[in-house]
């Protein structure tokens, strides 16, 4: 990381926000000597990355958040991490699907990446329970108007989550009615062992109702949800169809993810590359 003097800020704090991981704690004199920058700069990354619920801070650095199998961040607290990564993924899965199509959308802040690259999709249906990726598309139509090619949003009923998805009985029941074309599902963790895992369990229900409703499952989820396992598994990785992340995840969960589930899409920010 040693010419990274021009980094943006959201690059930089992926940056940091990584070596915390991998390390188990970083202190910020060796971060200003890898990143190139100045005391002061190191200590406002690290401010926003507590501020988020990313890090913790401590003398002289920082160390990563001991979450519980039960802690759902909301929706403002994910939304600022791995942006780039989020982007690179939404663009790849959004070169899946096909104008017509009928596809769902769970929540999520990938997902709600997704939907902005889905806009000049024509003639698709869009189902989804999150509330923040039914207001892109609404917010569209308010913007342009009843264009020609429009997406069809059905917005299912539901408890809100802290991360603005619906769930619950109405939901499950609005779900288990459909049928979609492709399924495209934002997760809190992903593992061999737990699959595909949420520390909500009304959630979790949700998802699986999901997945049984849909032809083929994609999961989009960048390279930090490798390895977290949140309280309760609603999907096996055999389940899957698709994983769609960043080049961040590491070869060795490559191989894994490989032995698993039919295709890995891993998208470096030029076009996504993918491999089986």
């Amino acid at each position: 990381m040693s010419d990274n003097q021009n980094l943006l800020a959201e690059q930089r704090r992926a940056l940091i926000l990584d070596e915390v991981r991998r390390r188990g704690g970083v202190r910020v004199n060796e971060l200003t000597r890898k990143l190139g920058v100045s005391d002061m700069t190191v200590r406002r990354d690290l401010d926003a990355l507590a501020r988020q619920g990313a890090v913790a801070k401590v003398h002289g650095g920082a160390v990563p958040v001991a979450e519980a199998s039960t802690h759902e961040p909301g929706f403002e607290a994910k939304s600022g991490l791995e942006l780039s990564a989020k982007e690179d993924i939404a663009r790849a899965a959004a070169g899946l699907v096909a104008p017509g199509a009928a596809i769902a959308l769970s929540g999520g802040t990938t997902t709600y990446a997704l939907a902005h690259r889905l806009l000049d999709v024509p003639d698709l249906t869009v189902v989804t329970n999150s509330v923040r990726v039914a207001d892109v598309f609404h917010a569209a139509q308010r913007t342009a108007g009843q264009r020609p090619g429009a997406a069809t949003v059905v917005l299912t009923g539901g408890v809100r989550t802290p991360s603005d998805s619906l769930v619950g009985p109405v939901a499950d029941q609005a779900i288990a009615a459909l049928h979609f074309d492709v399924l495209f599902l934002g997760v809190h963790g992903i593992s061999v062992e737990a699959g595909l895992s949420t520390p909500n369990l009304a959630e979790a229900e949700t998802n699986r109702r999901l997945v049984q409703s849909a032809r083929r499952v994609v999961v989009v989820a960048d390279h930090t949800k490798w390895g977290t396992v949140g309280l309760s598994s609603f999907a096996s990785l055999e389940q899957v169809d698709t994983l769609v992340t960043d080049s961040g995840l590491p070869g060795a969960a490559r191989a894994e993810v490989s032995e698993h589930l039919r295709e890995l899409v891993v998208a470096d920010g030029s076009g996504p590359s993918g491999g089986v």
